[in-house]
């Protein structure tokens, strides 16, 4: 799709993004095309940031071309295709686009892309198993149907799944204090709870 195409009537949101982003690709990749034939073996400018990296997502390296002010939740949602990381405010306040790094629940959307390199990253497809099997804080959620519209349960499961490393069997009003980072506009937030004391329960009857 050109730029022109792009602004014409009708054009999706999801659309219009995912062709800047497309565009921005294709852009830097006539750059290091040309660099490469034109600098061959010249080094990059001292305090430049380099564009192409690789980021450990979900136990796989990928490679990814990746804006230097780019956010994490724009990689994996636009350059990734891993739309379970949802945007919803944007700005560290919902918690929608929460993952884990290094097992530990962070919002994508406030996070540089390249400041997990030689990091891991967990997003919610990374968490059922390889033969499919759900992740008991998954499983716990489709037992207690704990959402409503479902959007920010992405970022809840992600934000139980590091709660229970740190706290494999909390009270309620503890779940509630550890995930009120997350925000739920529908405001269902009993069944979210009944679901991240249901996951304490599978957990603890992994070990």
């Amino acid at each position: 799709m050109t730029m022109r195409e792009l602004f014409e009537p009708g054009v999706s949101r999801r659309t219009f993004i995912k062709g800047i982003v497309a565009t921005g690709v294709t852009a830097s990749s006539m750059t290091y095309m040309f660099r490469s034939r034109g600098a061959a073996g010249a080094q990059a400018s001292p305090g430049t940031v380099s564009r192409l990296i690789t980021v450990s997502v979900n136990g796989q390296q990928r490679r990814v071309d990746v804006l230097p002010q780019e956010t994490l939740a724009m990689t994996l949602r636009y350059k990734l295709g891993l739309t379970g990381t949802r945007l919803g405010c944007d700005r560290a306040e919902c918690g929608a686009c929460t993952v884990l790094i290094d097992g530990v629940p962070h919002y994508a959307c406030s996070i540089l892309t390249h400041q997990v390199r030689r990091r891991e990253v967990t997003t919610v497809e990374g968490l059922a198993g390889s033969n499919g099997e759900l992740h008991p804080v998954q499983q716990a959620v489709v037992d207690e149907m704990g959402f409503q519209c479902a959007f920010c349960s992405s970022g809840f499961i992600m934000a139980m799944t590091g709660m229970l490393r740190v706290n494999p069997n909390p009270t309620r009003e503890q779940a509630a204090r550890l995930l009120s980072g997350n925000i739920c506009r529908c405001g269902d937030y009993t069944k979210i709870l009944n679901s991240a004391m249901r996951a304490a329960e599978y957990t603890q009857s992994q070990v």
